[in-house]
């Protein structure tokens, strides 16, 4: 009998069958649960490269601490993060999401980087029935379209609230003024674009001037020339990083000088700002207007706080350099250790022995509080709304931080 023992195991190890069928779902072991996603490590958003790397900081904390059950991980197991990069090309992510599911066999596809990334993989993921949790992108979609996408969740603010509150803030404090728009062509930038006009209402006439980008292009001069020549006196960028920063640096050059700047809060951080200044933009980006939602850890004011705390914490024990003060200042390592928080709260509330179906049954019945966001700016979810963060505060930078010119205000 132990020698016919012997020869099953042999075999299951042979045929690479893994403790998944024992608990009866894909990616969960005893001692491990797999999950993935892919990211921009290199190509036009790179810049974008630190937020899978500060995810996969939390998930050792996680790993290495012991939680209420006294137990290492969640629920005594540990997190696998499997990171492919894509390139910002969604035909990579499309070839690599099938990786992760196929041959890698994750619970759960976690943090995706991208619009046009996971509007490409989100139809594979439903039939498969794979989580396709917490997308990096603020697309509107992903709350507004839940019920035919099912197992597809974003986590951020959606981007047509945030273009809203740019436009009713111009149309507030700048009504005659002229408008001059950059943005990305693509669902991305036109999702920002939308809840702009929105919130503009009437004074959408005063746009002036509205240019696209494509992401491959490799700069955007012609563009920011167009916008110039309106004689806008407001400029709204709706950018990724790298043509942010480009926006910046290319109108002061051109002699261009903007007093009022909106630029859309991902690429809308003090790091950023900050290479755009020492790259020539100068004190222009003194003049930017952006919205935030999370603490922000390039402003001092958070220093005592318990969250931020833990924050640099995860960084300086897990992270690369995670003890250079510049490397704890990216808002972007700040951004992926609250993605990584949430994703273990919904893991915790999933049950002991979690399935796919119970990870989005937590999602889509969630209040929880995360450390790493705003004070009041609770995740919460239920049957009328799927976008669990809906709170932002507009704020203003000034010689390296943003800061709040507004209360947070909620949808």
């Amino acid at each position: 009998m132990r020698r016919v023992l012997l020869i099953v195991l042999a075999l299951v190890a042979a045929l690479g069958i893994t403790a998944s069928t024992a608990t009866g779902e894909t990616g969960v072991t005893p001692k491990t649960i797999t999950i993935g996603g892919t990211f921009p490590l290199t190509g036009p958003a790179s810049g974008y490269a630190p937020i899978p790397a500060a995810m996969t900081a939390y998930f050792s904390y996680i790993n290495a601490r012991k939680g209420p059950d006294g137990k290492r991980g969640v629920n005594g197991r540990q997190i696998v993060f499997k990171v492919y990069d894509d390139g910002y090309n969604p035909a990579n992510t499309v070839q690599l999401t099938r990786k992760l599911v196929e041959q890698d066999k994750v619970f759960a596809v976690v943090g995706a980087l991208g619009t046009e990334h996971n509007l490409a993989i989100r139809p594979y993921l439903n039939q498969k029935k794979v989580p396709q949790l917490l997308n990096a992108s603020g697309a509107s979609t992903w709350g507004r379209d839940w019920k035919q996408y099912p197992w597809t969740t974003g986590w951020q603010p959606n981007y047509e609230l945030e273009g809203s509150i740019y436009g009713q803030a111009i149309a507030r404090n700048s009504p005659n003024a002229k408008i001059a728009v950059l943005y990305q062509n693509d669902d991305y930038g036109q999702d920002y674009l939308r809840g702009l006009e929105k919130g503009l209402g009437a004074k959408a006439a005063n746009i002036a001037g509205k240019e696209s980008y494509e992401v491959t292009a490799a700069d955007v001069k012609s563009q920011i020339a167009k916008l110039k020549a309106t004689g806008a006196s407001v400029f709204v960028i709706l950018a990724t990083p790298k043509f942010t920063i480009q926006s910046y640096v290319i109108a002061k050059a051109l002699g261009w000088n903007p007093p009022v700047i909106y630029t859309n809060s991902v690429s809308g951080t003090a790091t950023f700002l900050t290479l755009a200044q020492k790259a020539g933009a100068g004190t222009l980006v003194n003049n930017t207007f952006t919205v935030q939602y999370a603490k922000d850890p390039a402003n001092p004011k958070w220093n005592s706080d318990a969250g931020m705390k833990l924050y640099r914490d995860v960084m300086a024990k897990y992270y690369p350099k995670g003890s250079d003060p510049a490397v704890q200042a990216n808002a972007l390592n700040l951004y992926g250790v609250a993605v990584a928080h949430a994703f273990v709260q919904l893991l915790t509330k999933a049950g002991p022995n979690p399935t796919r179906a119970s990870l989005m049954a937590a999602f889509r019945n969630w209040n929880e509080a995360n450390p790493f966001l705003l004070p009041g700016n609770r995740q919460k979810t239920g049957p009328t709304n799927q976008f669990p963060i809906r709170c932002v505060q507009v704020a203003r930078f000034s010689d390296g931080t943003f800061n709040p010119v507004s209360r947070l205000k909620c949808s």
